[in-house]
């Protein structure tokens, strides 16, 4: 049985290394728990030690099988959770991603499964993140970031990678939701600040650390 400290280091692995090449560092782990180097490299060695990570120091990290499959059990758990929070309980999107990260540590298999079958075993949570399955597929999705877009792009906004309050509140200030079309119409060559057009016809700032932020197909 994992501490709920293993499994948000396990999940974490996961995600930085969905993000990027190669193994995930002690630095990037640290950075992104708040964590100082000395106790990540602690949490590592407990880790290995059960066999949920491979590790050897200076060197990086990288999930074993059985550590990419809790860490995606906890995301599934997390990612239904924020479902349930948003479609059945009225909180806003913003609103549901701590919450979520305390309801992730509850394991009943039980409980995850009648969820997903009261939520209808939806496929991807309120941001737009695919929800892995059962069996611990996680859904391919193919989105790329609108900072890639071009001038006369005209793209579908699918989901986003940053889930703090702030960053959602402001997309909610923008009119920037799940699903509305967005029109590039200029990219500045300066910034890579863009304006776009919204499915409603509004003009939108948007800036080059938003758009890095922000999923589209």
């Amino acid at each position: 049985m994992q501490s709920f400290t293993e499994e948000n280091y396990l999940k974490t692995i996961y995600y930085i290394a969905t993000r990027q090449a190669g193994e995930v560092s002690t630095n990037a782990l640290a950075e992104m728990t708040a964590t100082k180097a000395a106790s990540v490299t602690d949490m590592l060695r407990k880790l290995a030690d059960k066999q949920l990570i491979h590790y050897k120091k200076y060197q990086g990290v990288r999930l074993t099988e059985e550590g990419e499959r809790l860490a995606l059990q906890v995301i599934r758990r997390h990612r239904l959770w924020e479902v349930f929070l948003v479609e059945k309980l009225g909180f806003g999107w913003d609103a549901v991603h701590e919450i979520a990260e305390e309801l992730e540590h509850v394991r009943s298999e039980e409980l995850v499964t009648r969820l997903d079958t009261f939520l209808g075993s939806p496929q991807f949570d309120p941001h737009g993140d695919p929800i892995p399955t059962q069996t611990g597929d996680m859904p391919q999705t193919g989105y790329r970031k609108l900072s890639e877009a071009i001038s006369g792009d005209t793209v579908r906004l699918m989901a986003v990678l940053e889930h703090s309050t702030e960053f959602l509140q402001h997309l909610d200030h923008s009119n920037l939701t799940l699903g509305c079309t967005v029109a590039v119409t200029e990219v500045n060559s300066f910034d890579k600040s863009m304006l776009v057009a919204v499915g409603n016809g509004r003009t939108v700032f948007i800036s080059h650390d938003v758009a890095r932020n922000l999923l589209v197909s």
